[in-house]
């Protein structure tokens, strides 16, 4: 998995791409805990991530819970087909926000 950063519209774009499954979730985890608790305003933009399993899931409600708890904002966007279906059968779809793609969520957050 890949991972970058970017700040755009006085939010963090985090994008990651590839897997985010039980090899992968530590770099992800790494990174998105820390970065929600500091930043008003975070984008995940997963669009280029094939899959994630439960591992993956994990984190984004790690990150999710530290967002809500500092009074930030965390929003998902981008799913795939693959990965909406992994969040509609989880439950998750209801927790967090999810944009359809990067500009969507900075205008959701904003």
């Amino acid at each position: 998995m890949q991972i970058s950063e970017e700040l755009k519209s006085e939010a963090l774009v985090i994008v990651a791409s590839g897997r985010i499954d039980s090899n992968t979730a530590s770099q992800l985890e790494a990174v998105l805990p820390e970065r929600v608790q500091v930043n008003d305003a975070t984008v995940m933009d997963l669009s280029d991530v094939a899959y994630v399993s439960s591992a993956g899931l994990r984190v984004l409600l790690k990150g999710a819970k530290i967002a809500k708890t500092t009074g930030h904002k965390l929003v998902l966007s981008g799913l795939s087909p693959s990965v909406q279906e992994v969040f509609d059968i989880s439950g998750f779809t209801s927790i967090f926000a999810i944009e359809p793609d990067i500009s969507s969520a900075l205008v959701a957050i904003s």
